[in-house]
């Protein structure tokens, strides 16, 4: 799940979204219709609400860690990020009460997941910051695209919308790039605080999940076109290529 939120995809490597050509049952719906099913409406609210709490939890880290930022632009870039955060869970926040819901209460069940892994992952300086804004959040990332490529169509137009990329990408390889070239050492350091994240962000994911009823239920195939078990692996798979491409991108080993 999106328990770290910059939302870029690496700039060398291919869509690993698996989007159906042609989207059939609830995909092929719009909210009105679709909402209809309990279950269904329960799993969307329960993924829009972990969104928006995860794009409010990495306002306030990019906010954060500009302070650690070493120059005066560096810190107006990661400034500019964290707004385009916050513009986003403003975009989920409104959205759900638009079709009813309280977003504070939307939110409040995935609070202590966020706030788990932030706080077990917490950077040790500005690269390893960069780093978890790019890889770590990135594995959310994908895991999300997979899922709204299987909602209806007005979800998942406002999902991907927010996972559009706020520029961090671009900026994360070209500093922590600079950073490897001008000391080899930090690449092995930063390549195993990588491996660290992609583990615990795929454990932290696979938790939350369990422990949502309706999104487990919906992401198995109990509502929507959800995955069965062998799209789930597969799904996994893609998840960690485009891991690997990141990494590539910043000039780490997977």
């Amino acid at each position: 799940m999106r328990f770290m939120t910059s939302s870029d995809k690496p700039e060398n490597a291919s869509d690993t979204t698996a989007t159906p050509a042609e989207h059939t049952g609830v995909a092929a719906r719009d909210w009105a219709t679709a909402s209809a099913d309990p279950q269904y409406r329960a799993a969307v609210v329960d993924l829009l609400g972990a969104l928006a709490y995860g794009e409010l939890a990495a306002f306030e880290r990019l906010a954060e860690d500009a302070k650690l930022a070493p120059t005066l632009e560096d810190k107006a870039e990661l400034a500019k990020m964290a707004s385009a955060e916050f513009h986003h869970f403003e975009r989920l926040r409104d959205r759900l009460a638009e079709i009813g819901e309280e977003p504070t209460r939307a939110m409040e069940p995935f609070v202590a997941a966020y706030d788990g892994f932030h706080k077990q992952t917490a950077p040790s300086d500005w690269l390893e910051g960069l780093v978890k804004a790019y890889v770590g959040d990135s594995i959310a990332s994908d895991f999300y695209r997979e899922v709204a490529a299987r909602l209806d169509s007005d979800s998942r137009g406002l999902v991907l919308a927010v996972l559009d990329d706020t520029g961090h990408g671009g900026f994360a390889v070209e500093k922590v790039r600079a950073a490897i070239d001008a000391d080899p050492r930090v690449g092995g350091r930063l390549a195993l605080w990588a491996r660290r994240l992609m583990g615990e962000a795929l454990s932290q994911s696979q938790r939350v999940v369990a422990d949502r009823d309706a999104l487990s239920t919906m992401l198995v195939g109990g509502v929507a076109d959800g995955f069965d078990l062998a799209e789930v692996g597969k799904m996994f798979s893609r998840i960690t290529e485009a891991h690997t491409k990141r990494m590539a991108a910043l000039g780490l080993a997977a």
